[in-house]
């Protein structure tokens, strides 16, 4: 499978943002996408069905040409957690069922898949989204909001992506309002600290962001040396 996993350090700091762009830039290359956003609450009712946002974002970023309810085929309306979501409408969800959804198709391109809330968040009646992306050993491009504190949160993330044995392709900073304090550098203090690159980007509504090569390359490098590795056992 090749692919990657965008997780936050929480809840809206443009995970899907970032998961636009790097679809985007993907086709660019004329790499086959294959976004996977499993499920999302907060979804809004059209015509009797719900909508899930993201994944619909995603979907149209990577010009997949399959069905919305494969890229999302669990979503709820409640704004909150997703296994409360899922509990309030009566559903059971297992790490086994999100897995399946994100493997579906994943031989015939790059799939992107991206999670719900932080790297430590509840995603399914017996998993986090950590578990979600040890299951499916992919590289993980953390994404934070750039903003006072999030140093503290980058290398909590950072720390417990390691632990659990997982590649960390990058981190990137959204710079998510328009007062953002200049003295600051977050991304020039990470550096300091962690041994893959750091970025840092600003969001806009246009979603016109355009990833630094690095990162791209960095993310594709990343699986044809996995690749070698199957090879050579």
């Amino acid at each position: 499978m090749q692919g990657v996993f965008i997780t936050g350090t929480n809840t809206n700091v443009g995970k899907t943002y970032i998961g636009v762009a790097l679809a985007k830039a993907l086709r660019k290359q004329n790499i086959n996408v294959i976004p996977r956003k499993p499920i999302e609450s907060g979804c809004e009712s059209v015509d009797g069905e719900l909508v899930p946002k993201d994944a619909h974002a995603l979907m149209e970023a990577a010009q997949y040409q399959g069905t919305l309810s494969e890229v999302c085929p669990y979503r709820f309306e409640p704004p909150i957690s997703p296994v409360r979501a899922a509990h309030l409408a009566q559903k059971v969800l297992t790490t086994e069922q999100l897995v399946s959804n994100c493997l579906e198709g994943s031989e015939d391109g790059f799939t992107l898949i991206e999670g719900a809330g932080g790297f430590y968040s509840p995603l399914s009646e017996d998993g986090l989204n950590a578990d979600l992306a040890m299951a499916l050993q992919l590289p993980v491009l953390l994404v934070a909001e750039d903003a006072l504190g999030v140093l503290n949160q980058v290398l909590l993330n950072t720390e417990a992506i390691k632990v659990r044995g997982l590649y960390l392709a990058g981190v990137i900073l959204n710079q998510m309002t328009d007062d953002h304090d200049t003295r600051m550098d977050n991304a020039a203090d990470l550096r300091n600290h962690l041994d893959c690159p750091v970025f840092s980007v600003t969001y806009s509504d246009d979603t016109s962001t355009v990833l630094p090569t690095e990162l791209i390359e960095r993310i594709l490098t990343q699986h044809d040396r996995r690749r070698v590795t199957r090879l050579a056992i």
